[in-house]
């Protein structure tokens, strides 16, 4: 870890409060959960609609690996694993929702998963404009 000496203050390198030391993005683990669950619950029909959210499921799981950071990256490999199960489990999850649908839970719960990705995903991108509009230090 960097330390930059300015006046009488010494001040750390810049350094996300929202990623671990890994450099595993949490806010976008948060959107893909909530996308992959919303994902398990309408791909029951294989319709144009659940192609498209594949799509994204799919590029949200790799994309966040080339987010700019200043931590060293992990091994892509390991990465994407790490995000796949997750993902994986929140389809399952997302499918066990949807039966739940109706009987146990009411029906108009059933935007709920949505509502969580879309408020999720505003966090996100403001967590990480905040990120690149932070004041950095000339090394």
């Amino acid at each position: 870890m960097n330390t930059y000496i300015l006046g009488a203050a010494s001040v750390q390198a810049h350094r996300n409060n929202y990623t671990v030391d890994n450099g595993f993005a949490v806010d976008t683990t948060f959107v893909l959960f909530f996308l992959a669950v919303d994902f398990g619950q309408s791909a029951i029909g294989l319709g144009l609609d659940s192609l498209l959210s594949l799509v994204m499921l799919l590029m949200l799981l790799v994309l966040p690996y080339f987010l700019p950071s200043v931590n060293e990256k992990p091994e892509f490999g390991a990465w994407v694993a790490g995000r796949g199960v997750i993902a994986a489990f929140a389809i399952a999850l997302g499918a066990m929702y949807h039966g739940a649908l109706g009987s146990v839970l009411p029906e108009a719960f059933r935007f709920l998963p949505m509502t969580f990705v879309i408020l999720t995903a505003m966090l996100s991108c403001y967590l990480q404009f905040c990120a690149i509009i932070r004041f950095r230090l000339a090394r």
